[in-house]
């Protein structure tokens, strides 16, 4: 059964930084596309950022710069490092990996920036 498990989330200080992970398990995760989504209380779901299993980047305009995304394939595990948070970060951030076949998401894990 694959499950991906993420954590890291919390309030944080306009300005701050959080590092979220994303645990996987029940897959092979190397041959999985990574990816971090957020939805926003009344927005769609928007993509964050990416990383393809050989390591290639990409981000949403809004967090380029500010944001990480790494992966550790020993550990299974897909992070996002986010740096000079603002309020307008605040959502739930889910976990996505997919190949062309399937996709799978985590349950979420909420971020709030406020002062």
């Amino acid at each position: 059964q694959v499950q991906l498990v993420e954590s890291g989330g919390g309030l944080v200080q306009p300005g701050g930084s959080l590092r979220l992970s994303c645990a996987a398990s029940g897959m092979m995760f190397s041959v999985y596309d990574m990816s971090w989504y957020r939805q926003a209380p009344g927005k769609q779901r928007e993509l964050v950022a990416a990383i393809t299993t050989d390591g290639t980047t990409n981000y949403a305009n809004s967090v380029e710069g500010r944001f990480t995304i790494s992966r550790d394939n020993a550990k299974n595990t897909v992070y996002l490092q986010m740096s000079s948070l603002k309020p307008e970060d605040t959502a739930v951030y889910y976990c996505n990996a997919r190949t062309r076949w399937v996709v799978f998401w985590g349950q979420g894990t909420q971020v709030t920036v406020s002062s």
